[in-house]
């Protein structure tokens, strides 16, 4: 048992470790390919702040693991809401715009009711996940439409910035593509295996080690830059990079898992889960509604959301060491 919780530990540290070269490798490559620094910081940084998650999910997926899968991938999403945004918000109240009310958290639910009626009958298929990728490629490609059309470069180089991609050699780029992109892959395994054997030590559902440890664990990359975004006041950064992994992680982490295996849904997944993730979402709209100036995620919204996420993680703890032997 050891051994798996060191794997677990090692496998963490070594996914977040190579998820950040894997970014920065991606992203200087692309700039020397003449990419332009929207193009990256929106997909290439975006895909890879949340390439662990979709490592993670894919692997267990093929391991024949879908609680981890989907553990993984909705219990990350309750994690930065409650977790996340809720720390955030602590060291520094984030404001919000009146078009994130507007655009990008509609968007967000209706993702999140297209996933609640998937699980509907108990199974991620891979009509299912076929889905779920074309609505995916459609959001990517009309949110990069609208960044182009609005400004120039500058978010771009702003998001590149703030997430701490720095330009480097091309040949350094590329090897830290590659061994990143390796790293991830090997840390994954590591990390699956671990959670697995932990599981099965404890005699828990993998679905609960990938809604609690796996889930925190794929999610510090957007702990870090949410937290270095928020103290330097950009908190566009800061709530969008929650918003847009929340729509990654239903859309694209869920959707490339059940393509690579169909997923058995446990009903405690839709009964639970979903409703959590979905209850914390709409959650949003009430914290982020300005009704006497601009929105704002104060403080005392930060420790509710926290709070939140405290009492959710107890709970889970408290069904596991509430069932009979």
């Amino acid at each position: 048992m050891m051994l798996a919780f060191s794997a677990v530990i090692f496998g963490l540290v070594l996914l977040v470790w190579s998820a950040d070269r894997f970014v920065e490798g991606a992203a200087s490559t692309a700039r020397h390919f003449g990419m332009p620094s929207l193009l990256i910081g929106m997909v290439v940084v975006g895909f890879g702040t949340s390439a662990p998650e979709m490592v993670v999910s894919a692997l267990a997926s093929s391991q024949g693991n879908p609680g981890i899968a989907l553990g993984n991938a909705y219990g990350s999403n309750i994690t930065n809401i409650a977790l996340i945004l809720g720390v955030t918000a602590l060291i520094s109240p984030i404001v919000v715009h009146s078009q994130v009310l507007r655009r990008e958290l509609p968007i967000l639910v209706v993702v999140t009711a297209l996933a609640a009626w998937q699980l509907w009958d108990g199974a991620i298929t891979r009509l299912d996940a076929i889905v779920l990728l074309g609505v995916f490629a459609g959001l990517m490609a009309w949110t990069i439409w609208q960044g182009l059309r609005k400004s120039t470069d500058a978010l771009g180089s702003e998001m590149e910035q703030e997430l701490g991609v720095r330009a480097m050699p091309v040949n350094r780029a590329l090897l830290w593509l590659v061994a990143g992109l390796a790293l991830l892959i090997v840390s994954s395994r590591i990390l699956v295996w671990g959670a697995v054997e932990i599981a099965h030590g404890f005699g828990v559902s993998d679905l609960i080690i990938g809604l609690t440890i796996v889930a925190v664990g794929t999610s510090l990359p957007e702990l870090a830059s949410s937290i270095i975004a928020a103290r330097k006041g950009e908190h566009d950064i800061a709530l969008g990079n929650i918003l847009g992994s929340n729509l990654f992680n239903t859309l694209a982490v869920v959707g490339i898992a059940g393509a690579i295996h169909p997923l058995a849904v446990a009903p405690e997944v839709f009964t639970r889960d979903i409703l959590v993730m979905a209850a914390l979402t709409l959650s949003l709209f009430v914290l982020g509604y300005g009704f006497r100036g601009p929105g704002r995620i104060n403080r005392i919204d930060g420790a509710v959301l926290l709070a939140c996420y405290l009492g959710y993680t107890t709970y889970l703890i408290s069904t596991v060491f509430g069932q009979p032997a």
